[in-house]
């Protein structure tokens, strides 16, 4: 069993002749209340292979005809084994992702899942950023079992102020050989992609990420070598599909399974093109004066004029917003604060859903229609790390790295099948 807890990898990606610009698709986690988006990316792509057809939207998640959805992109992940990823990456691929907020450097290899848990209590060296709500893997876990590929959107983080794991290959960027340069659908940006196959190179990545993995945390904690920015569930679907495999493998088998291993991006915190923002919260089937209501009563005299947790309840327009303060908050962060109410608050109003939405305008949008939402206030980069050692997950969708559009695209692949 090999000791670092990242690898180079075989990562598949589509032949010369293939649109790139209809290839690329987002994360399928973003816009689940927002039909609209995922109707215009289809036709976008049109008749066009994309990785589009080797996932399913959350949207559709509870749809029916889920299961025929299913089948569907497994046959074909299958087909595109056969006429369109026909180039191959022995070892990994440097990413520079284009975005409002800058240009954003990242690295795409394979993660160990021997070396993550999403049990709660757990300390491993790849280290989810939140809880992990167990009822949300068997729906994605239905996807992976059965599919011949897997197409990263998970988006790890390093702490890495020195940039002392992705500074090398960007400096060798002009010797590396380029594989894509492409715009990405419906307002993404641009992407570009370079093969980094050079064993000094990758023994470097190696070497750096393991010294991170031996650096204790604050107070000798047990360190974090990586963390999850995107993609929490995704990352713990694919650990909860190999520790369902394994059961059925040989230790021999199971040392060097592809399965064992799920393709990720690593970036570096400390990059000011990653913008750490909070996620808000949109409850649907109650109006704004209602709700507010119901959260006052719950806050109690915990509400007031001064504290350190601002949030701000909107409902259909701007003259319906009301800023509120939470005075002695039982829960270190704002989100966990409003994750405790909603949790007290949604098991009694059975005609009530939340969605957890990127951005304020998005949020404004749906509340425009009778809902009721909440902004949160912004999140500061260094919570992150330190919120995980000390707390050892954060709240659940405290926070996203940017908006949705600039979430991850699929876009390499990997066999996950032997």
């Amino acid at each position: 069993m090999t000791e670092h807890i990242i690898a180079p990898a075989e990562i598949l990606l589509p032949g010369e002749h293939i649109d790139m610009k209809k290839w690329p698709a987002l994360a399928c986690d973003q816009f689940t209340s927002q039909p609209e988006y995922w109707q215009a990316a289809e036709r976008f792509v049109g008749s066009e292979p994309s990785a589009l057809r080797l996932v399913l939207p959350e949207v559709y998640l509870e749809e029916p005809g889920v299961e025929k959805r299913i089948e569907t992109i497994h046959a074909e992940m299958n087909q595109a084994l056969g006429s369109v990823l026909s180039r191959a990456v022995h070892g990994f691929v440097y990413t520079e992702r284009c975005t409002e907020s800058g240009v954003r450097p990242g690295l795409v290899c394979a993660l160990d899942l021997e070396a993550y848990s999403y049990e709660s209590g757990a300390e491993p060296l790849i280290r989810p950023t939140e809880g992990t709500v167990t009822s949300r893997i068997p729906p994605r876990l239905a996807v992976r079992r059965g599919a011949a590929l897997e197409l990263p959107h998970i988006l790890m983080l390093l702490d890495d102020p020195t940039d002392t794991v992705l500074g090398p290959i960007v400096a060798a960027k002009e010797h590396l050989p380029k594989l894509y340069d492409t715009e990405l659908m419906l307002g993404g940006g641009n992407v570009a992609g370079w093969a980094v196959e050079d064993r000094t190179l990758v023994d470097g990545v190696i070497a750096a990420i393991d010294r991170f993995a031996a650096t204790p945390g604050p107070g000798g904690r047990a360190p974090i070598a990586i963390a999850a920015g995107d993609g929490n569930h995704s990352l713990a679907t694919a650990k909860a599909y190999w520790e369902e495999l394994k059961a059925t493998l040989s230790p021999e088998e199971a040392a060097n399974h592809p399965a064992r291993y799920a393709l990720a991006e690593l970036e570096n915190i400390h990059s000011p093109a990653i913008l750490i923002e909070p996620i808000h919260r949109v409850v649907f089937g109650i109006e704004k004066a209602a709700f507010t209501a119901a959260l006052k009563e719950y806050f109690g005299e915990t509400l007031g004029s001064e504290g350190e947790q601002h949030f701000t309840i909107i409902g259909r327009g701007p003259a319906e917003d009301e800023q509120f303060t939470l005075r002695e908050p039982k829960e270190p962060l704002c989100a966990g604060s409003i994750e405790a109410f909603l949790g007290a608050f949604l098991p009694s109003h059975p005609e009530c859903r939340v969605d957890y939405i990127h951005g304020e305008e998005a949020v404004r949008a749906l509340c425009a229609e009778g809902a009721a939402g909440i902004l949160l206030p912004p999140f500061e980069k260094d919570d992150l790390f330190k919120g995980v050692y000390l707390g050892g997950v954060l709240p659940r969708k405290t926070f996203s790295m940017g908006h949705a559009e600039e979430k991850r695209y699929y876009l390499e692949c990997r066999r996950i099948q032997k």
